[in-house]
């Protein structure tokens, strides 16, 4: 496939702008669309010397200074019923979805060259391992490709990457590719030879019916290895034990229970740091250090270790390698200050379990703060489908304070759930601030001090609160 120009259609989202600045790097020209609104992207898209056109005209295709040879778009943004992919289909131009050409980016050849792919799937902690992956590849000279589903990663310079080494490490999404006209999973698309699962939860109400569903989504992932391909995963996850019953190939297992492959143990919580201990079968590994806090963490780390050790790299090498991972952008990230004392954290935990896990990380990081955090739900098909499990997620909190939802661009807004319902549902300790506006105008007013820890929570842009309050960096 001659690529020489590929144009993007919703060039801003998470997923879309690491292939833009690996397209960039690799030679070929780059152009694309978004919306106005500010994107946690836009720092990369700059700094890669990319300017999207403000909003979608099928002008954008025409009068560039190559023939675009590639058009890729998400779901959202109208998916292939946007105007300017359906002007590109008129034109007779290549179409594919984001999916689907982060699957062709790890192949290579439209790079002209083969790569080793490493993907990195599950329901939870994708980006922070994806990340902590190819921090370890980086770190220790292999210069893998790479493509983490967040707006920037200190350790990596940023979310995406056209390396000059073989390896091509990709978070494998299992979200459909384009909700009305391709509902193939995401990470379907994607043939690597080593292949991590974190977990297994049911999310996506509108792309599963069910835990059933979702686990087949991941076993068909797995299945489509090649033989000599290999799986990583949680083996303490009641859904992965299960795909394992049904999986034939090789796999290696991690977590806390003593039967697994890899046990992470004696953990020590810091301020900010979380320090464990690892075995195998045959020998003790040692002690790991982290500059990210929370159990989920040294899961997370766990598995890139494993990772690491699959592609030839020592204990010693893998583990000076991930004390240069501070973390990435929206998971845990520290923001600062405020004028009154109170530190500000961001987080994207949009799930149940990710929230009760890092909160529970917080609370173990931190056990004499006070901690409010400032939740925005994501999407009306998940708060209404998990509405009981969001009840239960803020035990390790003093106070939760509810904005409404979040609705995402592939859905209509649904009537019969809402945020004070949550809010009620939760109870005294739960506030329901409409908007983020709103928010701004409570913390203001409050003066928390210097015990308290404000986290601003979820996956729309509940993270601009932080933008409009006083925060010393």
């Amino acid at each position: 496939m001659q690529i020489r120009s590929i144009y993007f259609v919703g060039i801003k989202g998470v997923g879309m702008t690491p292939l833009a600045v690996i397209a960039k790097e690799a030679g070929m020209e780059v152009l694309g669309s978004d919306i106005e609104e500010e994107f946690i992207t836009d720092e990369i898209l700059k700094k890669a010397g990319i300017v999207p056109f403000i909003g979608f005209s099928p002008s954008h295709l025409i009068g560039v200074s190559t023939n675009v040879d590639l058009v890729i778009t998400t779901g959202a943004h109208g998916g292939f019923n946007n105007v300017e992919v359906l002007e590109a289909k008129r034109r007779g131009i290549k179409i594919m979805t984001q999916g689907e050409a982060v699957g062709v980016f790890m192949e290579g050849s439209i790079f002209g060259r083969k790569q080793i792919g490493i993907s990195v799937t599950g329901t939870h902690g994708k980006t922070t391992t994806t990340a902590m992956v190819a921090t370890i590849l980086k770190k220790n000279k292999l210069d893998p490709s790479f493509v983490v589903g967040t707006g920037f990663v200190p350790s990596l310079g940023s979310s995406g990457h056209f390396g000059l080494g073989k390896y091509f490490v990709a978070e494998a999404d299992e979200y459909m590719s384009e909700p009305i006209f391709d509902k193939t999973i995401k990470h379907m698309w994607q043939h690597p030879k080593i292949a991590i699962i974190t977990n297994i939860e049911f999310d996506h109400p509108d792309a599963y019916g069910s835990i059933n569903d979702t686990r087949e989504a991941f076993l068909a992932f797995a299945n489509q290895l090649p033989q000599n391909g290999i799986i990583i995963t949680c083996g303490d996850d009641p859904q992965v034990k299960k795909l394992l019953s049904e999986f034939k190939g090789s796999r290696i297992t991690y977590g806390f229970y003593k039967n697994n492959d890899f046990v992470i143990e004696n953990i020590n919580s810091k301020e900010r740091k979380i320090e464990f201990g690892l075995r195998t079968k045959e020998k003790e590994l040692g002690k790991f250090k982290l500059n990210v806090f929370g159990e989920h963490n040294a899961l997370d780390a766990t598995a890139s270790i494993i990772a690491g050790l699959r592609i030839g790299l020592s204990i010693a090498e893998i583990r000076q390698a991930l004390l240069a991972f501070v973390g990435t952008k929206r998971r845990s990230e520290y923001i600062g200050r405020l004028a009154t004392g109170a530190m500000v954290f961001d987080d994207y935990a949009h799930h149940p379990t990710e929230i009760q896990n890092t909160l529970k990380g917080f609370r173990q990081s931190f056990p004499k703060y006070k901690i409010v955090c400032i939740f925005q739900s994501h999407t009306y098909s998940r708060t209404k489908s998990l509405f009981e499990q969001f009840s239960s997620s803020f035990n390790d909190v003093n106070a939760v304070i509810l904005t409404n939802i979040y609705s995402s661009l592939r859905e209509k807004p649904d009537p019969t759930v809402s945020m004070p319902d949550l809010a009620k549902k939760i109870g005294d300790k739960a506030l329901f601030l409409p908007k983020l506006s709103d928010v701004v105008e409570y913390i203001n007013s409050q003066n928390f001090g210097s015990d308290f820890i404000l986290i601003t929570m979820g996956a729309g842009d509940v993270y601009k609160i932080s933008e409009k309050l006083k925060v010393e960096s």
